[in-house]
């Protein structure tokens, strides 16, 4: 493996502080950590008592909480106690301004509770701040340092325009259910309670976010992407422009979080959860997801394992199986055969033994090295993302393509076992591993 980076160890150290308190939350916390990176905002959807607003506020204590501010939003909450107080000075010079320090327009990390219950005045306030960054305060435009705004609600927004445009703002969607486990249980009693430590400074995200404005998104992860918004159209799930290029936005952080100047395969695992709209479409965004994804990986590594070509080559001499075996047989019997369809048979057979051949010996070679890099899988995907929770689940498609790739092999196999009735010279495998 390639050796950490400083920010990558500090990500490793926040990641392991926050799961020691939060339960069940590997994969949600890892994506506030890519949400803060890339500058994006989440909404985090679920009943009372799931540690929303805790896990906000721990996330805010590892840079520091002397620019945090949280509210629980209800339709009481007037704009003063959001954007700060009217100004009596300025009021008496015709000057309507806010006094916005200690508010969220002087915010650098924010959360806000029950989000959607804001009044109209609260929201159309919040729509430049959550997406352009700006606060219109008075006739002044200000610009807020807001790096990253954590909001949770207990349910969706109705069918209201000015809910729906806030609810597009929101990049990250995750749900948050309550505990299953029965370990988290037995742990949920003795969990640390102190304040957490600052890992992180504000110089980390800015240095991530200057890196990611220079990565580069090669063509075949656009056509990835454009592959994905078909399947998902097909589907009727439609997105905006908008929301796609802040997925390659996101995109881009990560390949920036692991020190590359290209966008991979692997920094697009977290996209199921910048999809969808209600947390019932989850499922069918992953399922879309995981296909494309598959099919890319699968690419991704014809280098290493070239499937498609020796999947190519095995139909190739398949199709021709019969007809080579009939000349075999024929000149067994000792059966005449025209000189012409002799000398074309003769060649086919020479030109199926060394393909054959040669292609199973290669195969059979790369796939041993594989096996060797399956003992290791878990090592290996977490180098490629270092931020996925359960490394297994990818490990498992590499074991699949290793089972295509002993199917393939298998083909060949018998191929030349019906052809020249007996085995591949320097191709023997141990199919049962």
């Amino acid at each position: 493996m390639n050796s950490t980076t400083p920010i990558q160890r500090k990500m490793d150290q926040a990641i392991e502080l926050l799961e020691r308190r939060f339960l069940e939350r590997s994969e949600l916390i890892r994506l506030l950590m890519l949400g803060i990176m890339s500058g994006e905002n989440a909404l985090l959807v679920g009943p009372p008592g799931t540690a929303k607003s805790q896990l906000a506020r721990s996330v805010s204590q590892l840079f520091g909480s002397e620019h945090w501010f949280e509210y629980l939003l209800t339709r009481f909450t007037t704009p003063d106690e959001i954007f700060g107080p009217v100004s009596l000075q300025q009021l008496k010079l015709d000057q309507y301004v806010r006094k916005t320090a200690g508010y969220l327009p002087n915010a650098q990390f924010a959360f806000l509770d029950e989000i959607f219950k804001a009044n109209s005045a609260i929201l159309n306030a919040l729509l430049s701040i959550l997406n352009e960054r700006i606060y219109f305060n008075g006739r002044e435009k200000e610009e807020v340092p807001l790096q990253f705004l954590i909001a949770a609600s207990n349910e969706l927004p109705d069918d209201d325009d000015q809910l729906t445009a806030l609810y597009d703002r929101f990049l990250f969607r995750y749900e948050v259910h309550y505990l299953k486990h029965a370990a988290s249980y037995e742990r949920m009693f003795s969990l640390p309670t102190t304040s957490l430590p600052v890992v992180f400074s504000l110089y980390d995200v800015k240095d991530i976010q200057a890196a990611a404005k220079q990565v580069v998104i090669p063509e075949t992860i656009i056509y990835f992407l454009y592959r994905l918004k078909q399947d998902l159209e097909a589907r009727e799930y439609v997105l905006s422009d908008r929301r796609w290029s802040k997925i390659a936005h996101v995109w881009r952080t990560s390949a920036a979080l692991h020190g590359r100047e290209q966008v991979t395969i692997w920094d697009t695992v977290f996209t199921p959860h910048m999809l969808w709209n209600v947390p019932e479409d989850l499922t069918v965004m992953q399922e879309a997801f995981e296909q494309q994804f598959t099919e890319m990986l699968k690419n991704d590594m014809e280098n290493e394992l070239p499937l498609q070509r020796f999947g190519q080559i095995a139909d190739k001499w398949k199709e021709k199986e019969s007809e080579l075996h009939a000349f075999q047989f024929k000149k067994e019997v000792g059966a005449k055969l025209g000189k012409e369809a002799m000398e074309r048979n003769v060649r086919l057979l020479e030109e199926s033994r060394d393909e054959v051949e040669d292609t199973a010996r290669d195969l059979r070679n790369r796939l041993i090295q594989w096996e060797k890099r399956e003992h290791d899988l878990h090592a290996y995907v977490l180098e490629k993302n270092r931020l996925i929770p359960y490394a297994e689940k990818y490990a498992v498609k590499y074991s699949y393509l290793r089972i295509e790739g002993e199917r393939i092999l298998q083909q060949l196999h018998r191929t030349y076992q019906t052809i020249f009735d007996k085995e591949i010279p320097g191709a023997d495998y141990d199919f049962t591993l």
